[in-house]
């Protein structure tokens, strides 16, 4: 019996009730089928840890996902999610998360209870400030938001003891994020297409920094900051 079900790019634009039947999945795949709805039923997928319901036409997170035993992939990616629910904060298990290309203005402060968290998309959205709570995610390594509107950062960024890779291209920030300082493991740091004018002294402690990313800024291009980080094999790119 397959616990695998690949239905993307079918343009089904409504599901089979037949497929909530199938209680034996443990991955489906309904990616770029124009759906705008997806029955509750999908609570009845009792197995189920890998869902992605990317490229198609949600308005809502469908009612019963959070009562899924997700541990692995959610894809929720480019469909028209204006927010997302409270109950997301159930997938305490889950491992990644894409809610990238979206419409969405906030992220829930449950989002902190996702403890599993390995990484986190939600890039190209309207995110104008993260959760004050995100350092919870303890296990996460890698956080894109690439395309947002953020200004500034929690305090709580700091407690990300395991981030390596951190996309911050394409927001306002006009400042660096002083909770940047305080992270062991950081290694790639993009903040193309930002505001910044100056470099904080800090950056030469970030032990773990292999590549940084600061074109489209207003920065100073030939600074001595910048050549310590490159002397030390740290690629600068301005």
């Amino acid at each position: 019996m397959t616990t695998t079900l690949n239905l993307w790019k079918h343009k089904l634009g409504v599901l089979p009730e037949s497929l909530w039947q199938r209680t034996e999945l443990q991955v489906l795949i309904l990616a770029d089928n124009e759906l705008k709805h997806i029955s509750p039923q999908i609570r009845r997928l009792r197995h189920l840890h890998t869902l992605d319901l990317g490229h198609n036409e949600l308005a809502s997170v469908p009612d019963g996902l959070t009562e899924l035993p997700l541990t692995e992939y959610l894809y929720l990616h480019d469909n028209q999610l204006k927010e997302l629910p409270p109950s997301l904060g159930r997938l305490s298990g889950l491992r990644y998360l894409n809610v990238g290309e979206n419409h969405l203005t906030s992220l829930p402060e449950t989002t902190a209870a996702m403890t599993g968290l390995v990484e986190l998309r939600a890039q190209c959205n309207h995110l104008a400030a993260l959760p004050g709570t995100i350092g919870r995610l303890r296990n996460l390594r890698e956080l894109w938001l690439r395309g947002n509107a953020l200004r500034c950062l929690p305090e709580s960024v700091a407690d990300l003891a395991e981030l390596r890779h951190l996309d911050l291209r394409e927001n306002a920030l006009a400042e660096f994020p002083e909770p940047l300082a305080g992270l062991p493991l950081l290694r790639h740091l993009d903040l193309r297409s930002n505001h910044l004018s100056s470099l904080p002294d800090w950056l030469a402690g970030l032990p773990s920094l292999e590549k940084l990313d600061l074109r489209w800024n207003n920065i100073e291009p030939e600074t001595g900051l910048i050549d310590l980080l490159r002397q030390r094999g740290c690629v600068v790119l301005t």
